[in-house]
């Protein structure tokens, strides 16, 4: 069975565009076409817009997703390749965090800062501070 782009999009939980940017960048094979020009997409194709998909969820590259992919296609040695992207991936991922830690402490910090009712703000005046 085949579908139209629209459908693919909702089984797949890609948006349209994002299918179509996929598909120029080579992240997931070109679709079909059918006699009018028009995309289709097959059960396989599905599935791999699902795995692209889950990838960017957690917060893989696309550089990174097009070698999943393409590891996918194999069936011995996989593992340990897949383990240093998602070790990679991993250290990215905590670096953000402690980032947004950081940033939510600094962000908390410049709030108590502010006074309400005085007509000069400390967090304002915080922010533009030089720092030598």
């Amino acid at each position: 069975m085949t579908y139209a782009i629209g459908m693919a999009a909702k089984l797949s939980g890609v948006n349209i565009e994002t299918i179509r940017y996929y598909e120029r960048e080579g992240i997931v094979p070109k679709a079909e076409r059918t006699g009018n020009g028009r995309r289709i997409y097959d059960k396989e194709a599905i599935s791999k817009l699902r795995f692209v998909k889950r990838c960017r969820e957690l917060g893989f590259a696309i550089s990174d997703i097009r070698t999943l992919m393409s590891l996918s296609d194999q069936h011995a040695g996989t593992c340990d390749e897949v383990a240093k992207l998602t070790k990679a991936n991993l250290n990215s991922v905590t670096a953000k965090i402690d980032d947004l830690t950081r940033m939510k402490s600094a962000l908390e910090e410049l709030m108590l800062s502010c006074k309400t009712g005085q007509t000069e703000c400390a967090m304002l005046k915080n922010l533009f501070e030089d720092e030598t």
